[in-house]
């Protein structure tokens, strides 16, 4: 990146019709800490975000709660925004997609690709219930899926395969209102030539920036090919159609076009209104396509569930209607809460508000908790016991440890910073985890970001405890003075570079240190300026306090009775959400041993499958055989396993809308490198497991010559991805 280009980053909007939750934040707190060390290195960010408001969803939870659609997302857009700012999330504006600024801007934007040829009627035939007298749109329809023939809404399956759908596929409709069957009516609506920007799409994807599983699943989903979208949908609430205002555009045209709508309102507050289109609208490179030649950085962050949305879909709209494109896509991984499937409808969800701040919990905690566990792209796990454990072994154990008893010792003792000289070895290793630090967030790996901080407050650790100042000021306390200054010289790098992750607690420090500005404002520069002698420092209060085990348990207690209460209400056996450490672990082994997924009995990576191998199993009639589910599948990207030495965890496209995640103990006979676009085969029907504790999701095939030579199975001609092998 340039640092002297404009920067704008943003965030998915969080839906207005429902509470935040941990798996919002994974979003959010990573963006945060982006953009607060991005101004620590002297970039000038702005950064946008605002609440989603159209779409069925809000109306439907609107007609329930007997309310406006206006007045449940006013209630839940404050919501998120007071949830934001107590998170120390700093959005320099947060608007919503129903403001002014989002539908004038949307019209512009539509009206654009329409003129460009871009956007065209077509006749279809939409779900319409005789008894409610209208038509239908998305979530007010269902019936069944054509793929799998599972229960599914109008917009997607959301009970079985996945698979977007669009208006008329689903098999005998019916209203959701009345439950009465639906009829399929024609009507003309407007669809985006997504299909044209095929290539456009191939070569922009092969520069775009951001993590590994954004731009490889996007790259396979053009592989696939592409398909045009329908982009109106039968709703008074939302933004006009131009032309059509018994229509209104489908929510995923408008919610991306409200970053540049919240980027105007930030520019109109700001006094420069025409500021905004150093950002949107200041691509003068001649390949529009290549974001090496953008003339500005816009960087998205998003959960890994809308990638294709933010891939594909709107960046085909921006460069259709003229608009600068996005340099960045950062995707995170999905959330777990206590090992399980993050599920509301099944109680396993941890709500911001009312499980966390509103229990006292500090919310710096949680921005440690949620940037430190694993890698930003990885599945995350919420646990109770583990936010303890990584809280009092690592912040009160190791960085409140250090804070603390430097401080406390130098104020005990001379009341002030001392006399002293920067040791060279100090400053040597201040700057090398700095330059580490900037350097992960160059890659968005903010456990390594957040690793290297805590690496240089052991290191002031290990000094101040080799040092034995308590023994030295009873012989030399000038000589220990420069101990407690080199000491302190430490504290003051480890808070700046620590900001972005605890920008609360690492004030307080500031503070303590006898500084008066804000830390933010602080460059990673500054860890290295020399402290000021016989500066006047306060007696340091504890930074971090232990979370005891009576305030874990409260918490696991709520857990459980919301789960069980979920359950009951779903008519599902109870299960303890609590301490599922051991019991998970023997789960896994159990599943591990049934399914023998990369175990020895049918994990294709081992040299030896089993000692039976040779031995004649069992016959099996057709029907079995027919049991299995196999379907073609085109492997987007692979990954090591911590934990292993032998496992891929490997996503591969089967044909649905989200990629399977498998593990295969493929590693020793494949490169990285030597798997991505490769076709093979998965057996799709496999009961789900765990491996050093990664969720599978089936079976990859491969044979095994019985000589150490493992080769993938694949077809012998180019299939797409869910093609059935029969």
């Amino acid at each position: 990146m340039n640092q002297e280009k404009p920067m704008i980053v943003t965030c998915g909007l969080p839906y207005a019709n429902g509470m935040a939750h941990i798996g919002h934040l994974r979003t959010y707190v990573p963006a945060d800490i982006y953009v607060r060390s991005q101004r620590k290195q002297g970039r000038d960010v702005v950064f946008i975000c605002g609440s989603d408001t159209h779409g069925t969803p809000i109306v439907v939870n609107a007609e329930q709660e007997g309310m406006t659609p206006k007045e449940l997302v006013t209630v839940y857009h404050e919501h998120f925004l007071n949830i934001f700012t107590q998170m120390g999330i700093r959005f320099d504006a947060f608007g919503t997609t129903d403001d002014e600024e989002n539908h004038t801007r949307t019209k512009d934007i539509v009206q654009q690709l329409i003129q460009n040829g871009y956007v065209y009627p077509k006749t279809i035939e939409i779900a319409y219930c005789p008894h409610c007298d209208r038509f239908l749109p998305d979530r007010y329809v269902e019936g069944t899926c054509p793929h799998c023939s599972a229960i599914a809404r109008g917009d997607e399956c959301d009970q079985g395969c996945g698979k977007p759908l669009e208006p008329g596929e689903l098999i005998a409709p019916r209203c959701t209102v009345c439950k009465n069957p639906a009829e399929y009516r024609k009507q003309e609506h407007y669809f985006f030539k997504l299909t044209e920007f095929d290539a456009f799409l191939k070569n922009y994807l092969g520069t775009l920036r951001g993590t590994d599983n954004a731009v490889n699943y996007a790259k396979g989903w053009v592989t696939q090919g592409l398909e045009d979208w329908c982009i109106t949908r039968n709703l008074e609430w939302g933004v006009k159609f131009p032309g059509a205002d018994d229509l209104v555009v489908y929510v995923w045209v408008d919610a991306p076009i409200g970053y540049i709508a919240f980027t105007e309102e930030w520019a109109k507050n700001a006094g420069q209104p025409d500021a905004w289109k150093k950002f949107w609208k200041n691509n003068s490179a001649k390949d529009a396509a290549s974001v090496s030649n953008s003339d500005s950085d816009i960087v998205h962050f998003i959960g890994g569930d809308i990638v294709y949305h933010h891939c594909i879909f709107w960046p085909a709209m921006l460069k259709g209607s003229g608009y600068s494109l996005p340099t960045d896509v950062v995707a995170s991984g999905m959330v777990k809460i206590e090992d399980r499937k993050f599920s509301k409808s099944r109680g396993y969800v941890v709500w911001v508000g009312d499980d966390y701040l509103k229990h006292g919990f500090h919310p710096d905690l949680l921005r440690y908790y949620l940037s430190s566990y694993t890698s930003h792209t990885k599945e995350l796990n919420y646990s109770w016991k583990m936010l303890q454990e990584k809280i009092n072994s690592e912040l009160v154990g190791v960085l409140g440890n250090l804070f603390y008893r430097s401080m406390l010792f130098a104020y005990k003792n001379y009341g002030e910073i001392p006399a002293g000289i920067p040791d060279l070895e100090i400053l040597d290793k201040i700057r090398e985890k700095t330059a580490l630090s900037i350097d992960a967030l160059k890659e968005y790996e903010f456990k390594k970001y957040t690793d290297t901080v805590m690496e240089l407050a052991a290191y002031a650790n290990a000094y101040f405890q080799s040092h034995e100042p308590w023994a030295m000021i009873k012989t030399d306390k000038e000589k220990c003075g420069n101990v407690v200054y080199n000491c302190l010289q430490l504290v003051k790098a480890v808070a700046i570079l620590f900001e972005p992750v605890a920008p609360v607690k690492m004030q307080e420090a500031w503070n303590q240190l006898g500084y008066a500005g804000e830390i933010s404002k602080t460059g990673y520069e500054d860890a290295l300026v020399p402290l000021t002698a016989h500066t006047k420092i306060s007696q340091p209060s504890i930074l971090f306090e232990k979370l005891e085990d009576e305030k874990i348990a409260e918490m696991e207690k709520i857990a459980n009775e919301r789960v069980t209460v979920a359950l009951e209400k779903a008519g599902l056996k109870r299960e303890n959400i609590a301490g599922t450490d051991n019991k998970t672990a023997k789960t896994e082994k159990k599943e591990n041993s049934k399914n023998n997924i990369g175990d020895k009995k049918m994990d294709s990576g081992d040299k030896k499958m089993d000692s039976d191998d040779n031995k004649t199993l069992a016959e099996i009639s057709i029907d079995d055989f027919f049991k299995t589910q196999i379907k073609v599948g085109k492997i987007l990207s692979a990954e090591t396993i911590e934990k292993s030495t032998k496992l891929y965890k490997i996503m591969v496209d089967v044909g649905e809308e989200s990629p399977r995640q498998i593990v295969s103990g493929i590693r020793a006979y494949y490169e990285i490198n030597d798997l991505i676009g490769k076709t093979v085969c998965v057996v799709m029907n496999l009961k789900p497991a765990k491996l050093c504790g990664v969720s599978s999701q089936g079976m990859i095939l491969a044979a095994d010559n019985g000589e150490g030579k493992v080769s993938l199975l694949a077809p012998d001609q180019d299939l797409k991805p869910g093609s059935d092998v029969c």
